[in-house]
């Protein structure tokens, strides 16, 4: 989506209308950006000089009334389809009856006041949000795709247009095993295609080889032939919607617009979706991820063959009940916090999970014995070093190999760590042991 500021401007005779709503819509609308005119000449004026993105009229103006500056706008070729809001205390028969036939977007009851304007004018920018998106074009006929391409150019889209289905699924090709987003919002297709594939063939592929949903890409086919067996039949094939030939421009982008929107929702929802999870996943104190999360995936983790070897490291801040006794659990949690940063930043090719209280733990992938001794002495030294919140801190930690112990599960591993660790805090904190098959022993980088 586009992060350009969102271009209004208001016409209004009143300088003092003009002025109460420009303040309005600044407080309700981030990124914003207002023109205000007096008259409707002004209005059109500007609106050859300038691009904008929605208007607000009052019903009476100096020169001419809403109603007419909107007919103006709607011959406008540059303007026929900006959104026109009239705003008006009196929503008389007239209004109501002509607005729609001198092409009125929506009407704003002013006797609402004008703190109800700017939610109103956010929430219908929020559904009537320009065209923004990729769309992946497959027409094989020259003269059509030049013609259905301007339009869609011309309303903002970006668009790559290919000839025949077999050059549309090259593009998608992937999709279906990629982390990466979708590269198109939109698919648009002749249902006729020359070549071996058919528009109903790419639609087929697109929904089972594919398995992408009618919401994760829509499709909108366009056919010449609108009778009710073709119909049915892109309709199956999984289509979301059609538009018959020869286009019609409002009616193209009445769709187009549409399902564009339910693309941009479903995107919004599965972006909350993993917002979700990831706060799910995450120790909201420390930034690292919750014991949760290790639970629910540190076992496949542990057993994954591209992550041999794996260390996992339980650590425990010494002392850290007398912190809290003396300085206050607030400061406590300060330390914490710093301890989450720490580690995120030091370990970012591994699992660092709040593991309880004042214990982290480490899962460290693909790394070799004297790797993980050196990591984990460093670390014993970064945190001597870091004081945070300005106290002197110090972490006893334990470690253990899946080298060592290959076919435990993740419980049994991190008791052993967790062995590891109360070794090297009854030998006096501060310090690293390596749980061996002979039990803890002290780790050889500690003197190093």
């Amino acid at each position: 989506m586009s992060n350009k500021p969102i271009r209004i401007m208001i016409v209004d005779g009143s300088s003092v209308t003009r002025s109460l709503l420009t303040k309005t819509l600044r407080e309700e609308i981030p990124n914003v950006e207002i023109s205000t005119c007096e008259t409707g000449a002004e209005a059109l004026k500007r609106l050859k000089e300038s691009h904008y993105d929605l208007l607000t009229t009052a019903l009476m103006l100096p020169d001419l009334d809403g109603l007419a500056l909107c007919r103006h706008i709607r011959q406008s070729e540059d303007y026929h389809y900006l959104p026109v809001i009239v705003v008006s205390g009196d929503a008389d028969s007239r209004l109501l009856k002509e607005g729609f036939e001198a092409g009125v977007t929506d009407y704003y009851d002013k006797s609402k006041g004008y703190k109800a304007f700017g939610a109103f004018i956010r929430a219908f920018i929020q559904r009537h949000a320009g065209l923004a998106g990729q769309i992946l074009f497959v027409e094989d006929s020259a003269t059509a795709a030049a013609v259905t391409g301007k339009i869609l150019e011309k309303h903002g889209l970006k668009v790559l247009q290919v000839k025949t289905a077999e050059e549309a699924m090259s593009y998608l090709a992937g999709i279906e095993d990629s982390k990466d987003p979708i590269p198109f919002d939109l698919v648009i297709t002749d249902f006729f295609l020359q070549g071996s594939m058919t528009g109903g063939d790419l639609l087929y592929a697109i929904r089972v080889t594919l398995h992408l949903s009618q919401q994760e890409l829509p499709v909108l086919v366009l056919t010449s032939n609108v009778d009710e067996q073709t119909q049915v039949e892109v309709f199956h094939a999984g289509a979301n919607d059609f538009v018959p030939k020869p286009i019609l421009e409002e009616i193209l982008l009445a769709r187009v617009r549409s399902l564009l929107l339910i693309k941009h929702q479903y995107d919004a929802l599965k972006h909350q979706a993993e917002t979700m999870r990831w706060v799910a996943a995450t120790d909201s104190l420390t930034g690292v991820r919750s014991k949760r999360y290790l639970l629910d995936t540190g076992e496949t983790y542990l057993k994954m063959q591209e992550n041999q070897p794996l260390w996992g490291m339980l650590m425990d801040i010494d002392h850290f009940k007398q912190l809290n006794d003396t300085l206050g659990h607030i400061t406590g949690d300060h330390v914490l916090a710093e301890l989450g940063d720490q580690l995120n930043a030091g370990f970012p090719d591994g699992m660092v999970v709040r593991f309880g209280g004042e214990e982290f733990c480490v899962l460290l992938p693909n790394t070799s014995a004297p790797q993980a001794m050196q990591r984990a002495e460093e670390l014993r030294q970064e945190i001597m070093d870091l004081q945070p919140a300005g106290i002197d801190v110090t972490f006893s930690i334990g470690i253990v190999s899946s080298e060592d112990f290959p076919n435990c599960h993740l419980t049994q591993f991190l008791a052993m760590a967790d062995k590891a660790l109360y070794a090297a805090k009854e030998a006096g904190r501060n310090r690293v042991f390596i749980y061996t098959e002979d039990g803890p022993i002290p780790s050889p980088w500690q003197d190093s």
